[in-house]
């Protein structure tokens, strides 16, 4: 009996531990569960606002038509590019050049606490492959000031170097995606935010950032208050079969995000050889 017992004992302490183990491996990790919140919370990709509210009905046509040389800028031809975030996570970048994509923004932080998880591979990562990379900053006026976001962002990725393989950090100006449209200022309070990005990313790394918006948000946002058109490439984004007209202040735009359909897909409006340039300053 007391044999019997003892068995019993003996079995059912091991059934429990291994019940104890398989619960425990079944757990997510902590960088996991660091991961799944970042996604939920900070999953606010560059256009992620627009499409939201503005839509994209691009189509194949559209998006075909996209990829020629554009007419109203007088460009011989064209560059493909892309842009990702945290939901791609680690990226095949070797998939991505052999689709011809050459050029990509990576997203690096947002306001002044968010950092991108996945950027280090997706950064370097890029660049390993033969990517001319850029970094951008997913802005929110109202948290704080366009200099100390500026900062931020330098000082996690966003910064610029003469390597020819760098482009000029994109400052990401869209919707507010926890409230007001225009994040509750005034157009002129907004171009002011700008303008204080614009002027600290200069200071500090010795290139204007490249401005990242629709059309429609700039001139409800910010209207005529300032005017980047001298120094600030324009990246605009519209899904549509044409760029349409262009945000208040630019006369023709450097990069067009003409889709968000399977990711985020651009077009730089130029050779590659103006590419270059503009990553080389």
């Amino acid at each position: 009996m007391r044999t019997s017992r003892r068995v019993a004992i003996a079995v059912g302490s091991a059934l429990l531990l291994l019940s104890s183990t398989v619960q425990a491996s079944a757990a997510p990790s902590p960088e996991i569960m660091s991961i799944e919140q970042d996604l939920q919370q900070n999953d606010h990709t560059i256009g992620s606002q627009i499409r939201r509210v503005e839509g994209d009905t691009s189509t194949p046509d559209s998006k075909e038509k996209a990829a020629r040389p554009q007419p109203e800028a007088g460009v011989l031809a064209t560059v493909a590019g892309m842009d990702v975030a945290s939901y791609q996570g680690n990226v095949d970048w070797a998939n991505w050049w052999g689709q011809g994509k050459r050029f990509v923004w990576t997203k690096a932080t947002e306001g002044t606490s968010y950092k991108n998880p996945y950027f280090a591979q997706q950064y370097n990562g890029s660049y390993g492959q033969g990517f001319i990379r850029g970094a951008y900053h997913f802005a929110l006026p109202n948290v704080s000031g366009g200099a100390a976001q500026a900062d931020f962002f330098i000082n996690n990725g966003g910064g610029w170097s003469k390597d020819g393989k760098t482009l000029p950090g994109a400052l990401d100006m869209e919707y507010n995606p926890y409230g007001a449209t225009c994040y509750g200022l005034s157009q002129a309070s907004m171009g002011a935010w700008i303008r204080a990005f614009h002027d600290r990313y200069q200071a500090r790394t010795g290139r204007w950032p490249v401005i990242y918006t629709s059309t429609n948000w700039w001139n409800t946002c910010v209207g005529t208050s300032q005017n980047f058109g001298g120094t600030v490439p324009l990246w605009v984004a519209r899904y549509a079969s044409t760029v349409g007209a262009l945000p208040n202040g630019w006369g023709f735009y450097t990069v067009w995000q003409y889709t968000s359909s399977p990711l985020d897909q651009n077009t730089f409006n130029g050779a590659y050889d103006r590419l270059q340039a503009l990553a080389n300053g």
